[in-house]
């Protein structure tokens, strides 16, 4: 039944966002915001939604934020707050750049389907056909800790592309991984999980990471995984140009994402915002743990992880949401066609979710119907994500509206506006 209502909501998810593209310009560009808000948004809730913002920073949940609203491809709201650095007293400002993580991995995806539209490969390929040490690939059985030694079975088929874009290849996720032993066996293993000011590059990480046990048969359970940074590397072997590259030339570029990468020159990296922790009740810089904060602007700058290492601004990444918006096609440069839209915004993982409210597609998560019907989070097909730095972005193609709210922070500080502001932007549609 559950199968039977998923297809059928998928059905008219699809017939809504096909209209609505019919109806979007195909030159929609993000425009500023005017004297007076457009039609379709109430002025005093947006009133509502900056006191909120206010109140976030000023109760100290968090030391500073960027938040941006855009309606029909108008910005009814972008404004900072706070402080982009607490410690120089540096206040946060609009173009503020952000590490964007787990952000990051929709515009791999987006690269991949771009590579798939000129007809280099198959969703169903196998991945060892263009990455040959992911053949014959092993699912982790039992793990010693007392020597480090672990045991493994086949698994039941080839990873595909299509697992590893929609998290069901069974690879882990190293020392952010939910299963201990993968932590261990990773490690050990060396391999880099995020980002890094290290020598590393993506090539010999992947082929490192080829050849270590899954946790799962591929296809078979949703595992959040470095399988978008396994398809960065992928991006490369296919087109023949570094990923970096690839993202700038096809990506940033043509629809203007002039403060996207992965990493800075000089000049964005006075941009960059600190990320901070709560001591003691004050806000302290973040310390070199497991990575170097300061890496998107500092170190070897070799490293291009497809999963978790772009920085971005909220202006740069509205930018790429609106294009999705528009069908594919963002200040006059197409990126994808909407046939592979529908794709992308298609339920990729069955019911490997269950029914918290979201289905996963081909670069997003996805609000299905038990989504709408939980309320505060958009209509069916509205697509997300967040990243591991306390970012976050929706964009509803129903009612044409992106919310993105940016923020740097690691360790409970009880910031509630994540919620919030999705709950009340969505209430400011009229």
């Amino acid at each position: 039944m559950k199968k039977y209502i998923s297809l059928l909501s998928c059905l008219v998810y699809l017939l809504v966002f096909s209209e609505n593209i019919l109806a979007q310009s195909p030159s929609t560009v993000l425009s500023p915001i005017g004297k007076q808000p457009i039609s379709g948004v109430s002025v005093d809730r947006l009133e509502r939604i900056d006191q909120m913002l206010d109140q976030t920073v000023s109760s100290d949940q968090v030391p500073g934020l960027v938040a941006l609203i855009v309606k029909d491809g108008k910005v009814v709201y972008h404004e900072a707050k706070g402080w982009a650095d607490v410690a120089s007293g540096k206040a946060m400002a609009k173009d503020q750049i952000f590490r964007i993580a787990s952000q990051s991995k929709a515009i791999t995806s987006t690269a991949v389907m771009m590579l798939w539209e000129e007809g280099r490969f198959r969703l169903d390929d196998p991945i060892s056909k263009y990455i040959p040490e992911f053949a014959n690939p092993q699912v982790l059985t039992g793990y010693s800790y007392r020597d480090t030694t672990y045991s493994t079975r086949p698994a039941s088929r080839e990873i595909t592309i299509r697992d590893l874009i929609t998290h069901t290849s069974g690879i882990g996720y190293g020392v952010i991984d939910g299963d201990e032993r993968m932590k261990l066996i990773y490690a050990k293993a060396g391999i880099v999980d995020l980002f890094t000011t290290e020598p590393v590059k993506i090539s010999d990480n992947i082929k490192k990471l080829a050849k270590l046990p899954l946790h799962h048969d591929p296809g078979s359970k949703f595992t959040y995984s470095e399988g978008l940074d396994v398809l960065g590397y992928f991006i490369e072997v296919v087109s023949g140009i570094p990923f970096d590259q690839f993202l700038k030339t096809r990506i940033f570029d043509p629809i203007g994402m002039k403060n996207t990468g992965f990493y800075l020159s000089d000049a964005q990296g006075e941009k960059l915002v600190t990320i901070h922790q709560k001591v003691d009740g004050q806000w302290k810089a973040f310390p070199v743990t497991f990575y170097d904060p300061d890496y998107p602007k500092k170190g070897a700058k070799t490293f291009f992880s497809g999963g978790a290492g772009l920085s971005s601004t909220a202006e740069d990444y509205a930018k790429f949401l609106q294009m999705y918006l528009n069908g594919g096609v963002y200040n006059g440069s197409r990126l994808l066609s909407p046939t592979t839209i529908k794709a992308i915004m298609s339920n990729q993982v069955g019911d490997l979710l269950g029914n918290g409210g979201k289905d996963y597609g081909l670069a997003f998560g996805l609000v299905d119907e038990n989504g709408v019907a939980q309320g505060g989070i958009g209509s069916l097909g509205t697509f997300d994500w967040g990243g591991y730095f306390n970012t976050q972005y929706f964009a509803d193609p129903v009612t044409n509206t992106i919310g993105i709210l940016m923020k740097q922070t690691q360790g409970g500080t009880g910031d509630e506006s994540g919620w919030k502001f999705r709950q009340m932007v969505f209430s400011s549609i009229e």
